[in-house]
């Protein structure tokens, strides 16, 4: 890892930020990140548990907003001597979130860096690919989900696979949302657009806040069919 900007996929978000913060030598950082990330969250929304030299925000909700996405956007046009590493964590960035950020990371201001990190891979939008690296220090291990032929997705597998996923809790369900993203990319035959892409981003926060997996994992691959090529 380096203090400049990328995507950083890891599961292990805390431990992440910690290792981000011992590479700093005179850079000043600014942290915006969800809650659920800190094992001791703040109970005024920042600063607790951090190196002096770190400014934390923790977002009001899980989700990270397109307010968090504004917030972020401001604090790098705020003028600074120094280098200015700007870290956004969550378990996801809805397209919206990622496409308020786009300009700001394709023409970032003098001396300011972005890095963000999340969990999964598949949520991050190719226009994001394309103009940051992408870093993976972990990932989810993907349950045993072979049965499931993605690329020959049909109403009748959609059913079987279904049943076989009722008792998966949401842990499991996030790395089985995983693992049909990236069959669905590498087998060529859905149309995966920005708002397709999108539907991935949405299944792991839903599972986030508390959706029944199975609805959440049976609403994802409906709509997964519908963008099947014929």
């Amino acid at each position: 890892m380096t203090l400049h900007s990328q995507v950083i996929i890891s599961v292990e978000i805390e431990k992440t930020l910690a290792s981000l913060e011992a590479l700093r030598s005179d850079e000043s950082i600014i942290e915006i990140l969800s809650p659920s990330l800190l094992s001791e969250p703040s109970s005024d929304g920042s600063q607790e548990s951090c190196p002096p030299y770190v400014h934390r925000i923790v977002t009001e909700k899980e989700t990270f907003s397109v307010d968090d996405a504004r917030l972020a956007v401001e604090k790098a046009y705020m003028a600074s001597e120094e280098v200015t590493i700007i870290i956004l964590a969550a378990n996801a960035f809805s397209s919206v979130v990622q496409n308020k950020l786009l300009k700001v990371l394709e023409e970032p201001p003098p001396k300011k860096e972005f890095i963000l990190i999340t969990p999964h891979k598949a949520t991050i939008l190719d226009t994001i690919r394309s103009r940051l690296p992408i870093v993976v220090l972990a990932e989810h291990k993907t349950q045993a989900v072979t049965e499931l032929n993605v690329s020959g997705l049909s109403l009748g597998t959609v059913y079987a696979f279904v049943q076989t996923q009722k008792r998966t809790d949401a842990k499991a369900m996030k790395s089985v949302v995983e693992y049909i993203g990236k069959e669905a990319m590498t087998s060529g035959q859905f149309d995966l657009d920005e708002k397709t892409l999108n539907l991935f981003s949405q299944a792991f926060m839903a599972l986030d806040v508390g959706s029944p997996p199975v609805f959440v994992l049976t609403t994802l691959l409906l709509k997964l069919l519908a963008r099947k090529k014929r």
